[in-house]
This record gives C-alpha cells, sequence and structure tokens, in this order.
C-alpha cells in the first residue's frame, strides 16, 4: 500500500477503509491531551528543544502539543478550537505563570489565582476577577482544578431552567469566527493533518460545565447530585435546559461551517459522561428520554450540511449506550476505556465495529501506561491496536488524556507500536 498523508490516512480510517498504518491523535483536544508536566518530560527523552509548555487549558492543565513532537511521534491530526478557555475567557496573550511546584508554564491573559495558607491554589471566574468568590480550586500539591461547589440557597427559587443557565451556553462572535476560518485554512492548507473541529456544542449536563467556573454567583442547580435527582423530580426542568443548550448548539454548528467548511474532518459533539468504572451512570432509559433527542438534532444537522464525521466522548463502561448514540448519529466513540467493564475491545469490534468508529483504546489508562513497563504497554498496545484497526474504523490514542507522572518512555512505546502495526 502506497505512504498516505496524515489527512488521507485519518479519512480512510473514519470511513472503515485500512489505511498504510493506523492513525494517531495526541493533543487534538481536551479528552485526547497530556498534562503539561508529563509533555515536558516527554519532550526531554524524545531528544526535542526544552521550552516552557503552553496551557490552553488550565483546568486540566493540559499541555500544548507541538509540531515536533507530532513530527517525532507520526501524530496524524490537529485540533481547531474555538478561541475560548473552559473559564470563559480567550486563550491570548500568553504570559508565564508558576506552579506550586516552580514548574513554570504559559498561560492566558484572563487566568489568574491565589494561593491558600494550606497550599490550595484558586482560580477565579470574569477572566480572573479576584476580588470575586473564587470558582476552582488546586489542592496541594495536586495537578488540576475542580470546580467549588457555588450553589445558591433553592428554598423557594423559581426553578426556570431558560433563566438559570441563559449565561452557560454563548454564540461564537464575529471575532472568535475570524479566527477560525484564518486558522483553519492556515492548518488546511499549510499542513497534511487531517483537522479536529473542537466544538463540543452538545455536552448536556456536563459535570464540569454545570459548575459555570467562569460565571460569578451562578444561579440554579450546580450541584452534580442535585442535578442527577432533577432528572426525576424535575424532568421539564432539565430538558428545557438541555433545549436551550442544543438551539445555541445548532446556531454555533452553522457559525462553524461559515467559518471553516469542509476543511474540518471530524467535529467533536459529545463529552458528557454516561459511564463509571463498572456500570451506566444512567439507565440507557434516562439517556433515550433526556439525551438522545438532542444529540440527534445536532448530528442530523451535521449530516445534512457537511461532510464532517461527529465524535462523541464518553468514560467508562458505556456499552449499554452505544446503539443509542449510534441512533442518534454518532460515527465516532471515545475514548474505549479498556479498564472499564464491558468495554472488551474484541467483543466491541465485533458488535459495532461496522457502524462506528473506535478512536482511542491503546491500553489501560489506569494501571499500564502510568505504572506498567514499556514492554508492557507495548504488549496491550499492539493487541487492543491490531483488533480495533482491523478493517479500518479506528483512530489510535491514549484512553483519554496522558496524567501527571505518567513515564514518558511508556508514552514513546505506545505511539511507536501503534505506528508500526500493519494489517497487509
Amino acid at each position: 500500500m502506497n505512504t498516505m498523508t496524515s489527512r488521507e490516512r485519518v479519512i480512510a480510517a473514519i470511513n472503515h477503509r485500512e489505511s498504510d498504518r493506523i492513525p494517531l491523535d495526541l493533543g487534538t483536544s481536551g479528552v485526547s491531551g497530556i498534562h503539561h508536566s508529563t509533555l515536558w518530560r516527554l519532550r526531554k527523552v524524545l531528544g526535542l528543544e526544552e521550552r516552557i509548555i503552553t496551557v490552553p487549558d488550565p483546568a486540566m492543565m493540559l499541555g500544548e502539543v507541538d509540531e515536533d513532537v507530532r513530527q517525532a511521534l507520526g501524530i496524524d491530526v490537529v485540533g481547531l478550537a474555538t478561541p475560548n478557555s473552559p473559564f470563559g475567557y480567550r486563550n491570548d496573550s500568553w504570559k508565564p505563570w508558576t506552579m506550586p511546584d516552580g514548574t513554570r508554564v504559559n498561560v492566558a491573559a484572563g487566568f489568574s489565582t491565589t494561593v491558600g495558607d494550606d497550599g490550595v491554589v484558586y482560580a477565579y471566574p470574569l477572566g480572573g476577577d479576584t476580588t470575586k468568590a473564587p470558582s476552582l480550586k488546586m489542592p496541594a500539591g495536586g495537578f488540576f482544578f475542580d470546580n467549588i461547589l457555588r450553589q445558591r440557597d433553592l428554598d423557594g427559587h423559581t426553578f426556570d431552567a431558560r433563566t438559570d443557565y441563559a449565561g452557560d451556553f454563548g454564540v461564537l462572535d464575529e471575532s472568535a469566527c475570524c479566527r477560525l476560518d484564518r486558522e483553519s485554512k492556515q492548518l488546511f492548507d499549510g499542513t497534511s493533518y487531517a483537522i479536529f473541529g473542537t466544538l463540543f456544542p452538545g455536552c448536556l449536563g456536563d459535570f464540569f460545565q454545570l459548575g459555570g467556573a467562569w460565571l460569578d454567583n451562578p444561579p440554579g442547580i450546580r450541584s452534580i447530585e442535585e442535578w442527577m435527582v432533577a432528572h426525576h423530580e424535575r424532568p421539564a426542568y432539565v430538558k428545557d435546559c438541555f433545549a436551550m443548550q442544543t438551539d445555541v448548539g445548532l446556531r454555533n454548528l452553522e457559525l462553524y461551517r461559515q467559518a471553516v467548511g469542509e476543511r474540518v474532518q471530524v467535529i467533536a459533539i459529545n463529552a458528557t459522561d454516561f459511564g463509571t468504572q463498572h456500570g451506566p451512570l444512567v439507565s440507557p432509559d434516562v439517556y433515550r428520554e433526556f439525551y438522545r433527542g438532542f444529540h440527534r438534532q445536532l448530528n442530523d444537522w451535521v449530516h445534512k450540511n457537511t461532510g464532517w464525521k461527529t465524535f462523541c466522548h464518553s468514560c467508562g463502561c458505556v456499552e449499554p449506550f452505544i446503539e443509542d448514540f449510534i441512533d442518534a448519529g454518532f460515527d465516532i466513540l471515545n475514548p474505549i476505556q479498556v479498564s472499564s467493564a464491558n468495554m472488551d475491545p474484541a467483543a466491541l469490534k465485533a458488535k459495532y465495529g461496522d457502524r462506528l468508529v473506535f478512536w482511542g483504546g491503546a491500553a489501560d489508562p489506569q494501571r499500564t501506561v502510568p505504572f506498567g513497563t514499556p514492554e508492557a504497554v507495548r504488549e496491550e498496545t499492539a493487541k487492543n491496536v491490531a483488533i480495533l484497526g482491523k478493517g479500518g474504523g479506528y483512530v489510535c490514542a491514549n484512553v483519554h488524556n496522558i496524567q501527571a507522572n505518567t513515564p514518558p518512555e511508556n508514552i514513546v512505546a505506545l505511539f511507536d507500536t501503534a505506528r508500526n502495526v500493519r494489517f497487509f
């Protein structure tokens, strides 16, 4: 088979055709990224120039994967992100920031923190307004930020979802669209990478978004526990929130399409998790009643108006939902958490591989990759990639983001092994 470009390789895979080799992803989005500290050590192992890592997503402290890393590992996909960070400010005007452990990174100008006497790091809403109450915190010695619960007293509250969550979902402005237009042309014309649109307009009920980290004193339900209970006690409220979010998502899909056209091959729709380690987080019936119809609206719009493939991220044991994901119109499933119950690659490939593209699934992200030897990583990666990649329909990536303290030698072993699997 002739050597393909990265873009050709990914296009073949997402259309269920075998390519010259398995396509690879690292750092394309916030669900296939790498912690900045691990990225710094990976660069050193790869023999690359030492540099301060840029962190466009301070919530998870993911580092920006540069071109030299992509070249060294043979990565085939690059992300096209909207300019807003998860904190609500624009990712521009970079400035240095020192982590509590002394590591220096680059963050956007809108990111501001304070440190408590106990070593806890606090981050702030409204572009880092430290006069407001903090919205996120990183524990002393921690590696990323968690939401701070800021739910108001709901006694006597008027539960109007379109009022409570009006500030949670915004439409892309002209500046953002111009930036997407410019950057998509640069990536499409100036590189041979496949382009992954990191829009995520359908993260219905996503736990991180629920916290409203970019908002000051957010109204409505913000507790994860109360939100899950609301599916049963206030179903109309939850559905109205999702309907509003979907309406905004459809408007953003149209604006995104106007900006990038057919230069994008994949569009990320969902990142809401429906699985735990051992089973579903909600019942399949709840997914069908509350989520599937809205996901179908978004996927149907994409398939009617573009040639993009739609991407669903959902961690954990999600096998009970896969038929519904397919029915909702998703083309691609990520991350294929092989360490979870009922997520055996061979069983998934046999049952769903002709209807769904798998993205991820290289090796156990909780044991083998962070704690195993390079030899163990190679063995497990070779096995899973051979299963998931047979006949096409597979893009290899780590199972979700590569965490802090992962040995860089194991990362090299994973991608080197996947890059050299052949089926002909």
